[in-house]
């Protein structure tokens, strides 16, 4: 949790042990799939939810492919449908033989009816079973068919969800990149996105400095405000760089930035008064108020 005081002090006698800038955690939202933009509904300094909708991009063509596909696979259906009547038909077929068979099986063992009477039947029946396996293997094609289209919808039917523009996290936005009305391709930006809740510090140490800093160690965050005074916060170390680099240009003096150090992060609740780009400093030890 985030500790907030304000302090009056001297800043010449106590110098920082590291300085750095503030950062966010920033998100450029592209554009999922290609067309126009119907509405996009955030401006600068929106603050969005994570799964809110804020736009939608055009889904007429892809509701017209969709329409084509549920027709295709009504008409397969009917087809299916002819089938089944087809084997229904036949299955009564040989319901008839069957009984025909069992009458000249009985008149046979009386010897009313000869043997060449019941092969007739019995090659009846075999040309019905073999019609009717025929026939299931066409309707079996058949679902195979409605098979892909159900795939080829469930794709369609994803490509449409993915033209409802969504939020991925909850931040406040930072740019917007694309207006209603404009006609966009596949990873189009359309607004940068950043939780401001969190600001990341980083900040730089040398290597006599290392072994101070650990990861997950609370540390004393300081930054001034409008009465030359510091405000204090209290900030977690969540990554200090294993790799030592050149100083970056924006800190501290020319003779300073010759000098190997090493990067560090600091994650501190913002109040509101953290901004990107804000620097800060770092203090092992609060000041003596």
């Amino acid at each position: 949790m985030m500790l907030f005081a304000l302090f009056s002090c001297n800043r010449n006698g106590d110098k920082a042990d590291a300085y750095g800038n503030f950062e966010s955690q920033e998100i450029i939202i592209s554009a999922e799939t290609g067309g126009k933009i119907l509405e996009l509904n955030l401006e600068k300094g929106t603050e969005l939810t994570a799964g809110s909708v804020v736009g939608i991009i055009d889904t007429v063509p892809l509701v017209l492919e969709k329409n084509v596909l549920i027709a295709q696979k009504q008409a397969i259906h009917s087809r299916s449908e002819n089938i089944l009547a087809e084997i229904k038909v036949l299955q009564e077929q040989k319901n008839t033989i069957l009984i025909e068979k069992e009458r000249i099986e009985k008149l046979l063992s009386d010897d009313a009816a000869t043997s060449k009477q019941l092969d007739d039947v019995i090659g009846q029946l075999n040309i019905i079973e073999q019609s009717i396996n025929s026939i299931r293997s066409k309707n079996s094609n058949v679902f195979s068919e409605i098979n892909v289209i159900d795939r080829q919808i469930e794709r369609i039917n994803d490509r449409i969800s993915r033209c409802y523009i969504k939020s991925p996290a909850d931040g406040t936005v930072l740019e917007k990149y694309a207006e209603p009305g404009e006609l966009i391709g596949l990873g189009k930006s359309l607004f940068k996105l950043a939780d401001l809740n969190q600001m990341k510090l980083t900040a730089y140490i040398d290597g006599s400095q290392l072994s101070m800093f650990k990861i997950g160690e609370q540390v004393n965050v300081y930054i001034d405000d409008e009465n030359s005074d510091l405000l204090k916060y209290t900030g977690k170390i969540i990554w200090v760089s294993d790799n030592a680099e050149f100083t970056p240009k924006i800190i501290q003096t020319k003779k300073e930035r010759v000098n190997l150090v090493y990067a560090m992060e600091v994650l501190v609740k913002n109040d509101g008064r953290l901004k990107i780009g804000m620097p800060g400093e770092i203090r092992l030890n609060p000041l003596t108020e």
